[in-house]
């Protein structure tokens, strides 16, 4: 399939044939989900924590007799029914994340680039490079091409005077190749490839 490849100028400077097993597979919102689901679960800290029985910093000691005191017998000052006492089935440390194939996730990226391909949101530039680290100026130039609310993929590195320019613009993302992942691209109402991350990515998802 064939895209044009504009400038940061928002000009026609030429086009590039796109890989149809990368960016014209069928679009299926199951994979998407899944693959997004593993990149969230794995976020997620799981350090939350209550104390048990085992943990309250309480005397083990029997409060009072078994029998004669007209109250519910009761060992210990632990329990869940007394003041400070140990939270029942309370949430523990966890980890959650939970394993995919490399192959399956390399389905899904595959996936999300074809899903911003068919809705016309995939947008290739001939490079992500600024002289000085102006955000005005790349300002500008997103607005001029209309992007507001964007992810921009760069080669295997990006300029360093493009990302320092990107940082203070809301709605916009700078990443390299390596870091092009499915929930960031799903996210982002355009997706912005240079065509070195075209080339890295047909390298990286072809092998």
């Amino acid at each position: 399939m064939k895209q044009d490849i504009l400038s940061l100028e928002n000009k026609n400077v030429g086009s590039i044939e796109l890989n149809e097993s990368i960016f014209g597979l069928e679009v299926r919102a199951d994979i998407l989900q899944r693959v997004v689901t593993w990149q969230l679960a794995r976020l997620q800290s799981g350090n939350h924590a209550t104390k048990g029985r085992s943990d309250v910093a309480l005397t083990a000691a029997k409060p009072f007799k078994q029998k004669g005191s007209g109250n519910a017998r009761q060992g210990s000052r632990k329990g869940a029914q007394f003041r400070k006492g140990g939270v029942v089935f309370g949430p523990v440390v966890r980890d959650y994340s939970f394993d995919l194939t490399k192959k399956f996730r390399r389905l899904g990226l595959k996936t999300a680039l074809s899903a911003k391909a068919k809705e016309g949101n995939l947008i290739i530039i001939d490079e992500a490079k600024l002289s000085a680290p102006k955000t005005k100026d790349l300002k500008n130039k997103l607005a001029a091409c209309g992007l507001a609310n964007c992810l921009i993929i760069d080669g295997k590195e990006v300029d360093v005077n493009f990302a320092l320019a990107s940082r203070n613009i809301a709605g916009v993302d700078v990443l390299p190749t390596i870091g092009a992942n499915v929930y960031d691209i799903l996210r982002k109402d355009k997706l912005v490839l240079t065509k070195d991350a075209v080339s890295c990515l047909e390298e990286r998802l072809n092998g």
